[in-house]
């Protein structure tokens, strides 16, 4: 069992980022008669597992039911390959909306630069 600030040490997140963790359903504690959280070691693997979620682009909403699921060990792979579908969809749909502003820049970069017009 670790001590909150303990936890917070060994997956490099704020004390208070913990606690937000904890509200939204992604880890749990235990309260010691001193009031003190502790938490089980696998905490940190989920903890480890909602920041990667959280760098891949996914919610915290999205990462409170894959560390739900890890939890109960029962994530159906359809589950999952849904959740990343989804997850692709928002990357592709940024991704296209990126290369179309690209191109409005060029565009402008070549309006506005007259060396580029005499070339």
């Amino acid at each position: 069992m670790l001590k909150i600030g303990e936890l917070a040490k060994r997956v490099n997140v704020s004390v208070d980022t913990l606690r937000l963790y904890e509200r939204r359903g992604l880890i749990k504690s235990e309260r010691m008669a001193n009031g003190y959280r502790v938490f089980d070691t696998d905490m940190e693997r989920i903890v480890n597992l909602v920041r990667q979620g959280q760098r891949l682009g996914f919610t915290l909403k999205d990462m409170a039911e894959i560390s739900s699921a890890l939890s109960q060990n029962d994530l159906p792979a359809e589950k999952m390959a849904e959740l990343l579908q989804s997850k692709l969809l928002e990357v592709d749909h940024k991704l296209s909306e990126l290369s179309e502003l690209r191109h409005l820049l060029e565009t402008m970069r070549s309006q506005a630069c007259p060396l580029r017009k005499q070339i």
